[in-house]
């Protein structure tokens, strides 16, 4: 038996009775979910109905801009840096969509779960719609897109909910458009639920007492559990059959020892296209000279050709962004362009790394499409910190604005992507290392991995750095 030094005992000992107090106090966390229900529709709908601030507008004194910087300045990070320490912990105790899916699942109707609703492509098809009709409508920058988006996606859990499962999360597991995303930076928590197949296979009901049952909301195969990207850490499964736990694990185990064992091509997907290209376009454009230029040209051929109404702001603010009294509208020519922009940089970055990591694959010996996928799991760290990266700086911008000191900005987002990249790097490493291909064939099929960490780099430094944006 391996010896566990003392402080190490305490941890474990530790985390192993936060996971039991998580199962024994559920009445405790229904009352927080239900908190922040509240807070979150009050945010939501509060702002939505009041007249947009002017110019002079700070945080602490309109309701407004404070619901817009605790929603996507703190709100957000927050929840994407909490999936990196502490797994999918909101998902299961805070998330307001899950609470209510829930809940309306509780008193629903209960049918079972149609075969569209397990396709695989949803995480990334919905974070992909979600994201450009986001930045079409401005829904950072105004309360009523937040409200359409974020309501019309809690709106959405709650049918969901009432129609299929049981007490379950159906709408969490397989249709929330960040399920994916949430489930890509889980993996990388130093704690998660541990299952012991043996001792689930090995036990036995005490004499005298009740069948043991548990209720997994999300719908995990408990028994065979060993990522941690499906479980919601609600704690609901703690001491189960003696077998579950709340336990520390090394940041990079899952990727490198788990991951590869089940292809999963809609993850590469998510990680390469979505999470590094379509949301690095979707912060990218509006301070990207090569759309402006676009547009310029666009335009004059229009005009050339007397069609002058895709220039007009003839949308309304739910189809495109409108607001004459801000000074901020956009045009059918605009959206256009920005919808290409977003895919154009989803498909070039997206596509250049996906060339690097298969190159890597190839260099390496046969071709196995497996380890194609579990080498793109190495990027999570980078993924992880695009999206963080991406939505912080309305959190330093808005922050500026309130004449906070944000010097520091630039070299903690250098210190922040050159981490992610060196992370990825490693993981890479140790992945490569398993294919036993010998030293030398190892280090040739690191070095398309390099360029794919340095195209993902360039795609955020290139927004903060080049384009100047804060």
């Amino acid at each position: 038996m391996m010896h566990r030094e003392p402080t190490q005992s305490r941890i474990d000992d530790g985390l192993s009775r936060l996971g039991i107090w998580l199962r024994d106090h559920g009445h405790i966390i229904r009352r927080a979910q239900w908190i922040v229900v509240f807070l979150y529709v009050s945010l939501l709908v509060v702002p939505a109905l009041l007249p947009l601030p002017d110019g002079k507008a700070r945080i602490l004194g309109n309701i407004t801009l404070f619901a817009q910087f605790v929603f996507w300045g703190i709100w957000w990070p927050a929840v994407l840096i909490s999936m990196l320490l502490v797994g999918r912990l909101w998902c299961g105790v805070l998330c307001p969509e899950g609470s209510l899916s829930e809940a309306a699942s509780d008193h629903g109707r209960g049918h079972a779960l149609p075969s569209w609703i397990k396709w695989g492509g949803w995480p990334f098809v919905a974070f992909g719609l979600t994201t450009i009709y986001g930045q079409l409508i401005s829904v950072y920058q105004y309360p009523k897109p937040a409200a359409l988006i974020l309501g019309g996606s809690t709106l959405a859990a709650i049918i969901i909910g009432y129609l299929y499962g049981r007490s379950k999360r159906v709408w969490c597991r397989y249709l929330c458009p960040v399920n994916g995303v949430f489930g890509l930076l889980s993996k990388l928590a130093p704690v998660h639920f541990k299952v012991d197949a043996i001792a689930w296979r090995n036990w036995s009901k005490p004499k005298g007492t009740r069948v043991s049952v548990t209720n997994c909301a999300p719908l995990v195969v408990l028994p065979s559990m060993q990522s941690s990207s499906p479980c919601h850490m609600c704690g609901r499964c703690a001491g189960f059959r003696d077998a579950i736990v709340l336990a520390r694990r090394s940041p990079n185990e899952e990727i490198v020892n788990i991951a590869g064992k089940k292809s999963d091509p809609w993850e590469t997907v998510l990680i390469l296209f979505g999470l590094i290209g379509i949301a690095g376009g979707a912060f990218h454009w509006s301070a990207s000279p090569w759309l402006v230029a676009a547009k310029q040209t666009a335009a004059t051929w229009l005009v050339g050709h007397g069609i002058v109404w895709p220039l007009e702001p003839i949308l309304p603010w739910w189809l495109l962004t409108n607001y004459p009294e801000q000074n901020d509208m956009l045009s059918p020519l605009d959206g256009v362009l920005i919808v290409g922009y977003i895919m154009t940089m989803a498909a070039v970055a997206g596509g250049s790394i996906l060339a690097a990591l298969a190159l890597s694959v190839r260099i390496a010996g046969r071709w196995q499409t497996g380890r194609l996928h579990h080498l793109a799991q190495s990027l999570v760290p980078m993924a992880a910190c695009g999206v963080i990266l991406g939505l912080s700086s309305l959190t330093f911008t808005m922050l500026k604005n309130e004449g906070v000191p944000t010097g520091f900005v630039p070299v903690l987002r250098a210190a922040m992507l050159a981490g992610s990249a060196t992370w990825a790097l490693l993981l890479a490493t140790r992945i490569t290392r398993q294919w036993n291909t010998g030293r030398a064939r190892q280090l040739a099929t690191l070095v398309p991995v390099v360029v794919a960490t340095a195209i993902a780099t360039l795609c955020w430094a290139s927004l903060f750095w080049r384009f100047k944006a804060f």
